[in-house]
C-alpha cells in the first residue's frame, strides 16, 4: 500500500491524498507524552511488542496531532494510519481484514472518541482490542483519543451502584464496563491544560513558522487576552491567535 493515510468510509480503505504530517518538534509542553508514543510505536514499526494507546484530557493540548506526528516520524520505515470514525467502529472487523498480512504496520487513529454504556461500538473495540475467537493481526494497534478517561460519558447515578464488600469498595456492573474498556489500552497517555508558560512558547513557535519572529510584551498581552476570551490556554488556541495575528500583520 503506497499511501502513508488512508481513511475507513462507506465500508472500503480510500486513500488520503494529502495526510497531515505533523512535526513533533511542533509539539510543545508535552515531552513525556511523545516519549511513550515514540517508543511505542518504534517497537511496533519494528515488528516488536507494543500496545494499543489512549489519549485522554485537555481539548486543543496535542493528543490528535501526536497521534499525526508518528506518520510524519515512521511513515518511511512502513507505518501507515487509517482513519476510522467512531460511528464505524461496529465496522473494525472488516476494516481489518484486509490489512491483515500485509507488510506495512497500521495504526486505526479513533478521534475524539466517546460511547454510550451498551452501544455496539463497545463491544466492537473490545474485540478488537483484546481479540475475540479470532486472534487479532501483530501488524495492527489502535490509538485512540478521547476528552473522557474511560471513554463512556460518567452518569450521576451510577454512583449509587458502588458497594462496600470486605471493607473494600467496589464499583457497580455499569462503571465495571466502562472501565474494562479504557483498561484494555496498555498505554495511557493523560494530556494536562497548558500552564501560561507553555502557551506562551507555542503563541512563539507558531508566529515564527509563519514568519513573524518578533516579540513584545504588548503582543503577549493580547496572545493572553485571546486565550482568556476562549477560556483555554492550549497549542490549538496558540496556533489560532498566531495565524490571526499574522494574517493582519502580512
Amino acid at each position: 500500500m503506497k499511501d502513508l493515510a488512508y481513511r475507513w468510509r462507506q465500508q472500503r480503505l480510500d486513500p488520503v491524498a494529502f495526510p497531515h504530517e505533523v512535526p513533533l518538534q511542533g509539539l510543545l509542553g508535552i515531552d513525556r507524552q511523545k516519549a511513550a508514543l515514540l517508543q511505542n510505536t518504534r517497537q511496533f514499526v519494528a515488528g516488536r511488542p507494543a500496545n494499543h494507546a489512549l489519549l485522554t484530557g485537555a481539548r486543543g493540548t496535542g493528543k490528535s496531532s501526536l497521534v499525526k506526528a508518528m506518520l510524519h516520524e515512521f511513515g518511511a520505515a512502513g507505518l501507515r494510519l487509517v482513519e476510522v470514525h467512531p460511528h464505524d467502529l461496529a465496522e473494525l472487523p472488516d476494516v481489518v481484514a484486509p490489512l491483515r498480512q500485509r507488510p506495512e504496520r497500521f495504526v486505526l487513529y479513533v478521534d475524539d472518541f466517546s460511547v454510550a454504556a451498551g452501544d455496539d461500538r463497545l463491544t466492537a473495540l473490545k474485540t478488537a482490542l483484546d481479540g475475540g475467537i479470532e486472534e487479532p493481526p501483530d501488524n495492527v494497534l489502535i490509538y485512540a483519543t478521547s476528552n473522557r478517561r474511560h471513554l463512556v460519558p460518567e452518569l450521576k447515578q451510577e454512583n449509587h451502584q458502588y458497594r462496600w464488600q470486605d471493607e473494600e469498595l467496589h464499583p457497580g456492573e455499569t462503571t465495571e464496563e466502562k472501565i474494562s474498556l479504557s483498561e484494555r489500552f496498555g498505554l495511557w497517555l493523560s494530556f494536562l491544560p497548558f500552564t501560561q508558560e507553555q502557551y506562551l512558547a507555542a503563541v512563539r513557535l507558531h508566529l515564527q513558522a509563519l514568519g513573524c519572529g518578533h516579540w513584545s510584551d504588548e503582543l503577549q498581552t493580547l496572545a493572553l487576552r485571546w486565550a482568556l476570551n476562549r477560556a483555554s490556554r492550549s497549542g490549538r488556541v496558540a496556533r489560532q491567535f498566531a495565524r490571526d495575528w499574522a494574517g493582519r500583520m502580512a
